[in-house]
């Protein structure tokens, strides 16, 4: 575990694991030839889990790049546009109306995207739940954070509720974290 409130992310021997200075990372200690084996970067970390488990990713080519497409999606639109979301709707400390805006509208964009491609399949990449859900979902499950009303996305909101009913999507989202502090106080 590392407190992002008390600057952990910075020690030096964090820094061995992610030199970039991010969460999430992880230490497998029964890594390739029973190795401890160090990875950062969510996309990273779930495909390694995915193939070490043999869960969340299809054998096939087709099916294995359909999840890998929609997992670059959400580590190149999903995660950091809902981040400068999340700053500029809710953490900033004074308003920024353009950056409020422009923030706004890309995460409808991104909601939109995501409302398509669901009303055509029932999880991101097709009929079965994958890492590319696993990825996305803590981010749409801050969608009041984004300022995004779920019901104007029905297909978000059914994939939602969905990938949400599993019992260890719901014990993950008990996890502690620094996404569940208030917001700032924005001066007088």
């Amino acid at each position: 575990p590392v407190n992002l409130q008390k600057g952990e992310q910075h020690d030096p021997d964090f820094l061995k694991i992610s030199p970039n200075n991010k969460v999430p990372a992880i230490v497998d200690h029964d890594g390739p030839g029973g190795t401890d084996y160090v990875l950062f970067e969510s996309g990273a970390i779930l495909m390694y889990l995915a193939e070490k488990t043999g869960r969340f990713m299809p054998e096939d080519t087709a099916g294995r790049y359909m999840v890998i497409q929609w997992l670059l999606f959400h580590v190149g639109h999903v995660a950091p546009m809902l981040g400068v979301a999340h700053h500029y709707l809710r953490l900033a400390p004074v308003d920024v109306p353009y950056s409020m805006e422009r923030a706004a509208k890309e995460a409808r964009r991104i909601y939109t995207v995501m409302d398509r491609r669901l009303g055509e399949t029932e999880y991101l990449a097709g009929s079965d739940y994958t890492i590319a859900d696993v990825a996305t979902y803590p981010w749409v499950a801050r969608f009041e954070y984004q300022k995004v009303d779920l019901e104007k996305f029905p297909n978000v909101n059914r994939w939602f509720q969905t990938v949400g009913a599993r019992p260890a999507v719901q014990r993950g989202m008990e996890v502690p974290g620094p996404w569940r502090a208030p917001p700032r106080e924005k001066p007088q």
